[in-house]
């Protein structure tokens, strides 16, 4: 996942770094177990607005979000930072439905999943 031909880290790659922005909160905060919990998020949809490359070997920082919260579903805003500068190399967002591992039908989301999305909800600070 190095710099490309253009000399620059491939845009595909963004997507990567926004799952697993997404996913490490899950995991730290929310008790997701990705290889036993019941629930798990599977991704419906997904958007990126590249403004500025990110170079390997930079370290890239990412900020995270909830824009909507719903019964089965959740949509986080995510924004991809080079090291050394304040505006975001790339911004988009990311929709998890929450299913049932087995079945694959939408669940509730409830409990700890629940609150560290909550705690993440853009509107809750307002």
């Amino acid at each position: 996942m190095d710099n490309d031909i253009y000399g620059h880290v491939n845009n595909v790659n963004y997507y990567s770094y926004f799952d697993t922005v997404i996913n490490t909160y899950l995991i730290l905060q929310a008790g997701l177990d990705i290889h036993g919990s019941g629930p798990i998020g599977l991704c419906a949809e997904s958007h990126c607005r590249f403004l500025a490359p990110l170079v390997f070997p930079e370290t890239i920082e990412a900020g995270l979000r909830v824009d909507r919260l719903g019964q089965s579903s959740v949509r986080y805003g995510v924004g991809l930072f080079s090291e050394a500068k304040a505006e975001a190399a790339a911004e988009g967002w990311f929709v998890h439905v929450f299913v049932d591992r087995a079945s694959r039908r939408p669940v509730p989301i409830e409990g700890a999943m629940r609150a560290a999305l909550q705690a993440l909800l853009e509107d809750a600070s307002r």
